[in-house]
Protein backbone atom coordinates (compact mmCIF):
# COMPACT_ATOMS: atom_id res chain seq x y z
CA UNK A 1 0.00 0.00 0.00
CA UNK A 2 1.47 3.50 -0.72
CA UNK A 3 1.14 6.54 0.93
CA UNK A 4 -0.96 8.18 -1.40
CA UNK A 5 -3.47 5.43 -0.90
CA UNK A 6 -3.24 6.07 3.20
CA UNK A 7 -3.25 9.95 3.01
CA UNK A 8 -6.82 9.52 1.29
CA UNK A 9 -8.02 6.52 3.13
CA UNK A 10 -7.58 8.93 6.02
CA UNK A 11 -8.72 12.01 4.20
CA UNK A 12 -11.47 10.81 3.89
CA UNK A 13 -11.83 8.91 7.85
CA UNK A 14 -12.03 12.25 8.50
CA UNK A 15 -14.56 13.91 5.98
CA UNK A 16 -16.74 11.38 7.44
CA UNK A 17 -16.25 12.29 11.20
CA UNK A 18 -16.72 16.11 10.22
CA UNK A 19 -19.91 15.35 8.31
CA UNK A 20 -21.01 12.89 11.32
CA UNK A 21 -20.32 15.85 13.49
CA UNK A 22 -21.91 17.91 11.43
CA UNK A 23 -24.92 16.16 11.03
CA UNK A 24 -25.16 15.32 15.03
CA UNK A 25 -24.92 19.38 15.39
CA UNK A 26 -27.71 19.86 12.77
CA UNK A 27 -29.89 17.50 14.82
CA UNK A 28 -28.93 19.48 18.05
CA UNK A 29 -30.25 22.35 16.82
CA UNK A 30 -33.34 21.02 14.94
CA UNK A 31 -34.34 18.82 17.82
CA UNK A 32 -33.68 22.57 20.25
CA UNK A 33 -36.08 24.68 17.78
CA UNK A 34 -38.36 21.70 17.53
CA UNK A 35 -38.58 21.57 21.62
CA UNK A 36 -38.88 25.27 21.96
CA UNK A 37 -41.73 25.67 19.43
CA UNK A 38 -43.44 23.01 21.33
CA UNK A 39 -42.98 24.46 24.93
CA UNK A 40 -44.12 27.80 23.78
CA UNK A 41 -47.21 26.45 21.51
CA UNK A 42 -49.36 27.11 24.61
CA UNK A 43 -48.02 30.19 25.78
CA UNK A 44 -47.65 32.53 22.39
CA UNK A 45 -49.64 30.66 20.15
CA UNK A 46 -52.81 29.16 21.81
CA UNK A 47 -52.34 31.12 25.07
CA UNK A 48 -55.44 30.89 27.84
CA UNK A 49 -57.95 33.35 26.81
CA UNK A 50 -61.30 33.65 29.42
CA UNK A 51 -64.39 33.95 28.72
CA UNK A 52 -65.91 37.48 28.19
CA UNK A 53 -67.76 38.63 31.30
CA UNK A 54 -68.56 41.76 33.43
CA UNK A 55 -65.89 43.96 34.59
CA UNK A 56 -65.30 47.17 35.97
CA UNK A 57 -62.71 48.37 33.02
CA UNK A 58 -61.69 47.39 29.63
CA UNK A 59 -58.08 48.16 29.24
CA UNK A 60 -56.29 47.79 25.95
CA UNK A 61 -52.80 47.00 25.71
CA UNK A 62 -50.48 49.18 23.08
CA UNK A 63 -49.43 48.22 19.52
CA UNK A 64 -49.69 49.68 15.96
CA UNK A 65 -52.50 47.18 15.23
CA UNK A 66 -55.75 49.52 15.58
CA UNK A 67 -58.23 46.89 15.85
CA UNK A 68 -57.39 45.78 19.45
CA UNK A 69 -58.95 49.19 20.29
CA UNK A 70 -61.95 48.70 18.33
CA UNK A 71 -62.58 45.54 19.95
CA UNK A 72 -61.79 47.29 23.36
CA UNK A 73 -64.74 49.84 22.99
CA UNK A 74 -67.13 47.05 21.16
CA UNK A 75 -66.67 45.34 24.83
CA UNK A 76 -67.67 48.31 26.57
CA UNK A 77 -70.65 49.12 24.17
CA UNK A 78 -72.01 45.66 24.65
CA UNK A 79 -72.04 46.72 28.34
CA UNK A 80 -69.25 44.27 30.14
CA UNK A 81 -67.38 47.31 31.30
CA UNK A 82 -68.10 51.18 32.46
CA UNK A 83 -64.93 52.48 31.56
CA UNK A 84 -62.12 51.83 28.68
CA UNK A 85 -58.49 52.46 29.01
CA UNK A 86 -56.46 52.92 25.81
CA UNK A 87 -52.46 52.73 26.33
CA UNK A 88 -51.28 55.65 23.57
CA UNK A 89 -48.32 53.15 22.89
CA UNK A 90 -47.58 54.93 19.34
CA UNK A 91 -47.22 58.16 21.98
CA UNK A 92 -49.17 61.17 22.55
CA UNK A 93 -49.39 62.89 18.60
CA UNK A 94 -51.22 60.08 16.86
CA UNK A 95 -53.97 61.35 15.43
CA UNK A 96 -55.52 57.65 14.90
CA UNK A 97 -54.91 57.68 18.59
CA UNK A 98 -56.94 61.25 19.10
CA UNK A 99 -60.44 59.28 17.61
CA UNK A 100 -60.18 56.56 19.83
CA UNK A 101 -59.42 58.50 23.32
CA UNK A 102 -62.49 60.95 22.26
CA UNK A 103 -64.93 61.06 24.71
CA UNK A 104 -68.07 58.68 24.70
CA UNK A 105 -71.34 58.81 26.07
CA UNK A 106 -71.98 55.34 26.84
CA UNK A 107 -68.55 54.89 28.89
CA UNK A 108 -65.77 56.49 30.37
CA UNK A 109 -62.43 56.43 27.97
CA UNK A 110 -59.23 57.23 29.24
CA UNK A 111 -56.08 57.09 27.87
CA UNK A 112 -52.04 57.63 28.97
CA UNK A 113 -48.74 57.37 27.54
CA UNK A 114 -46.64 54.34 29.21
CA UNK A 115 -43.75 55.31 31.36
CA UNK A 116 -41.60 53.14 30.51
CA UNK A 117 -43.04 52.21 27.26
CA UNK A 118 -43.35 48.70 28.09
CA UNK A 119 -46.27 46.51 29.20
CA UNK A 120 -44.67 46.82 32.57
CA UNK A 121 -44.89 50.62 32.13
CA UNK A 122 -48.88 49.54 31.31
CA UNK A 123 -49.03 47.47 34.60
CA UNK A 124 -48.04 49.77 36.76
CA UNK A 125 -50.16 52.70 34.59
CA UNK A 126 -52.70 50.18 35.62
CA UNK A 127 -52.03 49.70 39.27
CA UNK A 128 -52.35 53.16 39.69
CA UNK A 129 -55.68 53.78 37.94
CA UNK A 130 -57.22 50.82 40.11
CA UNK A 131 -56.04 52.31 43.00
CA UNK A 132 -58.02 55.71 42.10
CA UNK A 133 -61.07 54.19 40.64
CA UNK A 134 -61.56 50.79 43.06
CA UNK A 135 -61.31 48.36 39.93
CA UNK A 136 -61.25 44.59 41.03
CA UNK A 137 -61.72 43.15 37.92
CA UNK A 138 -60.28 44.16 34.05
CA UNK A 139 -60.77 42.76 30.93
CA UNK A 140 -57.35 42.94 29.04
CA UNK A 141 -57.31 43.01 25.08
CA UNK A 142 -53.79 42.26 23.98
CA UNK A 143 -52.74 40.12 20.74
CA UNK A 144 -52.54 36.62 21.28
CA UNK A 145 -48.70 36.15 21.08
CA UNK A 146 -48.19 38.37 24.15
CA UNK A 147 -51.58 37.34 26.33
CA UNK A 148 -49.70 35.37 28.75
CA UNK A 149 -46.68 37.85 29.21
CA UNK A 150 -49.34 40.68 29.76
CA UNK A 151 -50.82 38.15 32.41
CA UNK A 152 -47.76 37.96 34.09
CA UNK A 153 -47.01 40.92 33.95
CA UNK A 154 -50.20 42.63 35.19
CA UNK A 155 -50.88 40.33 37.61
CA UNK A 156 -47.40 41.54 39.48
CA UNK A 157 -49.68 45.19 40.02
CA UNK A 158 -52.92 44.15 40.06
CA UNK A 159 -54.35 41.79 42.70
CA UNK A 160 -57.76 41.69 41.18
CA UNK A 161 -58.94 39.61 38.70
CA UNK A 162 -58.01 39.74 35.31
CA UNK A 163 -59.88 38.45 32.33
CA UNK A 164 -57.52 38.25 28.80
CA UNK A 165 -59.04 38.72 25.53
CA UNK A 166 -56.86 38.12 22.66
CA UNK A 167 -57.19 40.47 19.18
CA UNK A 168 -56.29 38.70 16.01
CA UNK A 169 -52.31 38.07 15.21
CA UNK A 170 -50.64 38.32 12.32
CA UNK A 171 -49.62 34.92 10.85
CA UNK A 172 -46.54 32.98 8.49
CA UNK A 173 -43.31 31.77 9.88
CA UNK A 174 -41.45 35.16 10.27
CA UNK A 175 -44.23 36.58 12.35
CA UNK A 176 -43.77 33.87 14.58
CA UNK A 177 -40.41 32.99 14.84
CA UNK A 178 -39.86 37.25 15.79
CA UNK A 179 -42.73 36.90 18.44
CA UNK A 180 -41.38 33.45 19.82
CA UNK A 181 -37.92 35.34 20.57
CA UNK A 182 -39.62 38.86 21.64
CA UNK A 183 -42.01 37.10 23.50
CA UNK A 184 -39.36 35.01 24.97
CA UNK A 185 -37.00 37.75 25.46
CA UNK A 186 -39.35 39.95 27.63
CA UNK A 187 -40.67 37.05 30.04
CA UNK A 188 -37.20 36.76 30.96
CA UNK A 189 -36.87 40.71 31.74
CA UNK A 190 -40.06 40.70 33.64
CA UNK A 191 -38.79 37.82 35.94
CA UNK A 192 -36.02 39.67 36.70
CA UNK A 193 -38.36 42.49 37.58
CA UNK A 194 -39.36 41.76 41.39
CA UNK A 195 -42.53 43.48 41.99
CA UNK A 196 -43.96 46.64 40.69
CA UNK A 197 -42.37 50.13 41.51
CA UNK A 198 -45.06 52.69 41.08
Amino acid sequence: MGAGTLCTRRTRARRRRRRARALRVLAAVVAAVGALAALGWPVYVRPQVDPLRHADAVVVLGGTAYERYDIGHDIARRGYAHAVVLSRSTGPDDPVMDDYCAPRAEYRVLCFVPDPWTTRGEAQEIARLTARYGWRHLIVVTFTPHVSRARYIIGKCFRGELTMIASPSPSGLRFWSWMYLRQSAGYVRAALDRGCPV
